[in-house]
């Protein structure tokens, strides 16, 4: 009797103990940063399913603890993010500061939350999909992009359909975006002799 009674207390303790530690994971889990990843070139947009790379401009990223959505352009993935069923996932929201890198290769290693980020809509540049906003950790830097090519300068807050539909970008019409960017990049060479 006895030793059956110390098998069943030694049982409890022992569930007691697995259910403390699963509550120990799940609590790490939750307090766990949900951080930016690198773009890849077989990356595809969750809007719509172009390859990421192979287009200029900002990406945009949409990081939950299930997954990352990956976006072709700053502008897709606001847009996505406007309709309703998305505002209310738990997801942290991500672009590119394009003070950094190129405008035809953005540079990873500097993707910023994109709700504190500036915005120039309307610009002359040319990027995938749709509006192209192109986007900045730094408001000066925002506005001298706006003073060389046009555009007017924005907070996330301000970015709603109707500003997305009153920029539309030049996108894909019939060019090839391989060309786009040897273009950007010789236009940029040019500019860095003067």
């Amino acid at each position: 009797m006895m030793k059956a009674l110390y098998t069943k207390a030694s049982s409890v303790l022992i569930a007691l103990l697995l259910l403390g530690l699963a509550g120990c994971g799940e609590s790490e889990q939750a307090t766990q940063p949900v951080e930016p990843v690198a773009f890849h070139a077989d990356d595809e947009c969750h809007v719509c399913g172009m390859a990421i790379l192979d287009f200029p401009g900002p990406k945009g990223q949409a990081v939950e603890r299930g997954g990352v959505k990956k976006f072709c352009s700053t502008g897709e993935m606001i847009g996505w993010w406007l309709q309703p069923e998305n505002r209310v996932l738990d997801a942290k929201l991500y672009v590119h500061d394009m003070a950094h890198g190129s405008w035809a290769q953005p540079d990873d290693a500097h993707l910023i939350d994109a709700r504190s980020a500036w915005y120039v809509a309307g610009t002359e540049l040319e990027g995938a999909m749709g509006a192209v906003l192109a986007s900045f950790a730094d408001e000066d830097a925002a506005r001298q992009l706006a003073a060389e090519h046009g555009g007017q300068v924005l907070r996330f807050e301000e970015i709603d359909q109707a500003v997305l539909q009153s920029f539309p970008g030049m996108g894909h019409m019939g060019h090839d975006p391989v060309e786009h960017m040897e273009e950007m990049n010789d236009h940029e060479h040019d500019h860095a002799g003067h």
